[in-house]
């Protein structure tokens, strides 16, 4: 922890070097983008995408499921979506799956997560169990299945189905690999996941 807090307590040197680019920041967002994934520490989306501060909306949840819209049950995942379509106007959301995810892997396997109840209640619910190979340590395909299912269900927000049919949003479906760093994302017309 204790170099976090460094880190931290140094940053307003950092923003007293760029004040024009912090005073920016301070006058509101306009992210073109929301991104949508795993709350996993290895996942950083800025650091993925290249993006600064203020280009990512971003949406962070175990095994970055995307819960089906219910407008009589908000959730934070819900309110988060909406925000980024209805008030941001964001044009793109990414849906990004990784390799080696735990929270895909537990699902795939039926670990018995008792002793996490509320990590099985939230993968039970919130989600069906991905197809895949239970032997891939990686569970590249069931997570690229599981990304297809979380854009399937992002078109449940009618906000979202709204915007899609109007083409002023577009879906993405991407696959980042912890262990090479490469980056897939789904190809509609062929069905597959290809290096971007």
């Amino acid at each position: 922890m204790q170099p976090l807090i460094d880190h931290a307590r140094s940053f307003h040197l950092q923003s007293a070097a760029r004040p024009e680019e912090f005073a920016r920041l301070a006058e509101g967002q306009s992210p073109q983008v929301l991104f949508i994934t795993c709350s996993d520490s290895r996942v950083v989306p800025s650091l993925i995408t290249g993006a600064r501060p203020g280009e990512l909306f971003e949406l962070r949840t175990a095994g970055n499921i995307v819960p089906p819209y219910a407008s009589e049950q908000p959730t934070g995942e819900a309110a988060t979506i909406e925000y980024a379509v209805e008030v941001l106007g964001v044009q793109d959301i990414v849906v990004c799956g990784h390799s080696h995810c735990g929270a895909v892997g537990a699902m795939l396997r039926g670990d018995d997560l008792t002793s996490v109840p509320a990590v099985r209640d939230w993968l039970a619910h919130a989600t069906p169990r991905p197809d895949g190979v239970v032997e891939d340590p990686a569970v590249a395909q069931a997570v690229q299945n599981h990304v297809l299912t979380q854009l399937l269900r992002l078109r449940s927000h009618p906000y979202v189905e709204s915007r899609l049919a109007q083409n002023q949003l577009r879906l993405h479906g991407w696959f980042y690999e912890v262990h090479t760093g490469s980056v897939l994302a789904h190809d509609v017309h062929g069905d597959t996941f290809q290096a971007l």
